[in-house]
């Protein structure tokens, strides 16, 4: 019999899987005078791990055999193959390579292609576009873009996303790509960064662009509705550029418009979406900010269940932490940053204007979100990074420590920096309780995402701090919530991190281990997976993966880069349908 194993024959070739080692027994083979079958012969064979094929299926003892960038079998342990590299995956887990559904590794893979604090967790996709994308662009658009880089700097070769995305692969990164083209980047396209609706005109050609981001392979439409300008954009232009994206199949994610005192009413504006155009619709980082709103968690799941119950395609993704990330734009009104960043300057240094800031600063309100006011205190405020070198130095302080330092109250503070850096500075706001990330992440429709760059300790990205999240999102998941605390079995875990999104967004042949598919694969230790990032130490890497490939390619060997940079772009359902 040839043991080369397809998945209907898998069940009954295997046991049940354990990561424990095996007893090793001989049988005697009866002799026979049949010609034995071929010995097959691949580019790369992993033998003795455990499998998790990203299905959610229980896991089992497979080998696994990869010729190309494809897997192309399952092999019984011990079935008679060669390869030109085999590698022993004896007591640990054989996976997809996980997913990043909200990166922000737009510009560190410019600079560093490695990708380093993502390939180390064994991401082999990084999904773009939450709100921003780095295309389509016009003449505008790049200026004041070169204008307002922070550490990383590099020129604007493209002009659409498509054009970005091939970029970074003639570039050369470690782990693939893909992007959903912004709803913020469309609307300044043909709105710059007013504070009105578009005419039918400008909605038209803002359609087409979306149609034509479509075709270069998009996922969809992202959108990023707390910050401005995207927070000018009222729900009829969003199901515009949705209705333009579903053409072709594409779906709808975004940061709603409120995760705090609306929380439930952005929630229901998001299932609105995936009703007006029968995709996906999906919500970045679901949360529920401030004290106030946390027990409003349950309710939004309770919402999304029954949107899903009604048939309707509604998710969410996550991280694994209580803590977001974002800037001082989050914590002023968002007419006073109508125009871009130099308006928004020139507006607060008008003592008029200040003064107004100032109370809308302090007086709570449905109106826009207000995440120092979510958070609570200004003790719950971190500083992550300046443009300013002269500012620097306040990496890692609170805003109760610098404005104390300063002799300013913390709302002052807050618009003297952004001045003074010409910038809407970096910073980590402490909203969410414990329970509630535990709750999500229980969910089984919830995906993971950093929300983060991926960076490395070295060079450009010692100038300023980070989120931990950039460091550890992908294991702090496994190994705090997964293994040590039981929130889910590894192998739904890891169908989150593989086969869901890339089920949810149309991707073909990724995050999964059938034969046919991608291989993009890892291999980690389960007992030993864990983040290491913190608040105070973030750019510290996680630990527990030990083997990463790309399309077939070797990216990680013994938990070290091996400076391979297979990455390609993965592209959506509309560059599908324009072929």
């Amino acid at each position: 019999m040839n043991l080369r194993v397809l998945p209907l024959l898998i069940l009954s070739l295997t046991g049940c899987a354990s990561l424990a080692p095996e007893s090793k027994t001989t049988t005697p083979q009866a002799a026979s005078t049949t010609a034995a079958p071929p010995v097959e012969r691949f580019d790369l064979l992993i033998r003795n791990g455990v499998l998790y094929d990203g299905s959610g299926a229980a896991p089992q003892r497979m080998d696994i055999g990869v010729r190309g960038d494809r897997v192309v079998a399952w092999l019984a342990p011990g079935t008679a193959a060669t390869a030109t590299a085999e590698v022993d995956a004896h007591g640990h887990a054989v996976a997809p390579g996980f997913i990043n559904v909200l990166s922000w590794a737009t510009e560190s893979l410019i600079v560093d292609g490695r990708g380093m604090s993502d390939s180390k967790q064994g991401v082999t996709l990084e999904i773009f576009g939450e709100g921003w994308s780095m295309g389509p662009l016009n003449p505008t658009m790049k200026a004041q873009a070169l204008k307002e880089q922070g550490d990383i700097k590099y020129p604007i070769e493209w002009t659409t996303l498509g054009e970005y995305l091939e970029y970074l692969e003639k570039r050369g990164v470690t782990p693939n790509v893909a992007s959903f083209v912004g709803a913020t980047t469309v609307r300044m396209h043909e709105l710059g960064e007013a504070n009105r609706a578009p005419t039918a005109e400008e909605l038209a050609r803002m359609q087409d662009l979306v149609r034509a981001a479509m075709r270069e392979g998009a996922l969809g439409v992202g959108a990023s509705l707390i910050y401005a300008p995207a927070f000018y954009a009222k729900p009829d232009e969003l199901i515009a550029l949705s209705q333009a994206a579903a053409e072709s199949g594409g779906g709808y994610v975004a940061h709603m418009r409120s995760e705090g005192n609306q929380f439930l009413e952005a929630l229901d504006e998001t299932i609105a979406i995936a009703r007006a155009t029968g995709q996906r619709a999906e919500a970045y980082h679901l949360k529920a900010g401030g004290q106030r709103n946390w027990p409003k968690m349950a309710q939004a799941i309770a919402r999304i269940e029954a949107a899903r119950s009604e048939g309707l395609a509604v998710s969410a993704n996550m991280y694994a932490y209580a803590a977001g990330a974002t800037g001082l734009d989050a914590s002023m009104p968002p007419w006073v940053q109508e125009g871009g960043t130099d308006a928004w300057v020139a507006r607060l240094r008008d003592p008029a204007t200040r003064a107004r800031v100032l109370r809308e600063m302090r007086t709570p309100s449905d109106d826009w979100e207000n995440l120092y006011l979510l958070a609570g205190s200004p003790e719950l405020v971190k500083f992550i990074g300046f443009k300013t070198d002269a500012l620097k130095p306040l990496t890692g302080k609170t805003l109760a420590e610098v404005s104390k330092a300063r002799g300013t109250t913390p709302e002052d503070t807050m618009i003297d920096l952004v001045i003074e850096d010409h910038s809407r500075v970096d910073t980590a706001y402490f909203l969410m309780s414990e329970d509630n990330v535990r709750s999500g992440l229980r969910q089984p429709w919830v995906s993971l995402g950093s929300d983060a760059e991926s960076a490395a300790p070295e060079g450009v990205f010692l100038k300023s701090s980070t989120h931990p999240r950039a460091y550890g999102n992908v294991a702090r998941f496994l190994g705090k919530y997964v293994r040590d605390e039981g929130l889910v079995p590894l192998e739904d875990a890891i169908r989150r991190l593989t086969r869901l999104p890339a089920q949810n967004w149309k991707l073909k042949d990724r995050g999964c281990l059938d034969p046919g598919c991608f291989a993009d694969v890892v291999i980690f230790d389960p007992a030993t997976i864990a983040d290491r990032a913190t608040f105070d130490q973030p750019m510290q890497y996680a630990v527990g993966v030990s083997d990463v490939w790309v399309n077939g390619v070797r990216v990680l060997r013994d938990g070290e880069h091996t400076g391979a940079k297979p990455g390609r772009v993965v592209r959506g359902p509309g560059w599908e349908a324009a072929k």
